[in-house]
């Protein structure tokens, strides 16, 4: 795996957000997102629904969850997401910034009592495969899910920006442990290699490699890997948020190799569903 600490990219962030949901008219407020059923509004009450559930579990301990006979976490996050967004239509534009300007440093916070980022995360990160995660993928994570919905607001404004290189690129980074979970069915000898190459200014090389049963996400080079899959940065972030589909992604991809190799890779998903 490749660590990287996202801790102090989490104002930035907030600020770009914070300035985004400022200049928006009331029109604005109400266009649709990618997320069905869910305007900006709606986007911006589950940013706040994200702040709070962290803050409380992660600071203050409290265990609220309550799931539904049988009910597993993609269908229980799914119920409680829209339920909070639901109630939270009473509110005006101008009290869910308010909020997330409030809580967003609390959060801020919660991130820098965690001194060990190798010490096991408080959440588990499902789409990487692991077991236990380490605690700055849980972290990383947490900023990818912020990153991504200020976009998705962005996209439905068509206001674009927070995208330069230093808020977008440990998104790529982060999203990318996703690939050897995605290859995991995958059986390959030892030293069997994945290329991804990422175009853009966010963008880079990075490689799974087999050990012959599991596969590993590492920056070094191999001169001949088996497979490749290129993509512009925009296209990548979307794919494993979903914010376009697998066919779509492979339709922009230059894909080359092992052809099942590639078709694995490019089905990496970087989110809970």
């Amino acid at each position: 795996m490749i660590p990287l600490d996202t801790r102090p990219l989490f104002r930035g962030e907030r600020q770009a957000l914070l300035e985004l949901l400022d200049s928006l008219d009331a029109a604005d407020w109400q266009q649709p997102t990618v997320c069905p059923g869910w305007n900006v509004a709606d986007i911006a009450a589950h940013i706040l629904n994200d702040y709070l559930r962290r803050i409380s579990g992660s600071r203050d301990g409290h265990t609220g969850a309550v799931f539904a006979d049988d009910e597993t976490l993609p269908s229980y996050l799914a119920r409680v997401n829209e339920e909070f967004v639901r109630a939270m239509r009473q509110g005006s534009p101008r009290v869910l910034t308010d909020l997330l300007a409030h809580l967003g440093p609390q959060l801020d916070s919660v991130w820098a009592t965690t001194v060990d980022l190798t010490e096991p995360a408080r959440l588990n990160v499902s789409w990487a495969g692991l077991g236990t995660s380490p605690a700055w993928l849980d972290i990383a994570r947490e900023y990818t899910e912020f990153w991504v919905h200020q976009q998705q607001i962005r996209d439905a404004v068509s206001r674009p920006g927070a995208d330069d290189a230093a808020l977008l690129g440990p998104v790529l980074v982060t999203f990318l442990h996703a690939l050897p979970w995605a290859l995991r069915e995958q059986a390959r000898p030892e030293g069997t290699t994945v290329r991804f190459e990422i175009s853009g200014p966010a963008g880079g090389h990075w490689s799974a490699v087999s050990d012959g049963a599991r596969w590993e996400l590492t920056t070094a080079q191999v001169d001949e890997p088996a497979a490749v899959v290129r993509m512009d940065q925009d296209t990548f972030w979307r794919l494993a948020s979903r914010g376009i589909t697998v066919e779509e992604a492979r339709a922009r991809a230059d894909l080359r190799g092992d052809p099942e190799l590639t078709e694995a890779a490019t089905t990496l998903l970087a989110v809970v569903v």
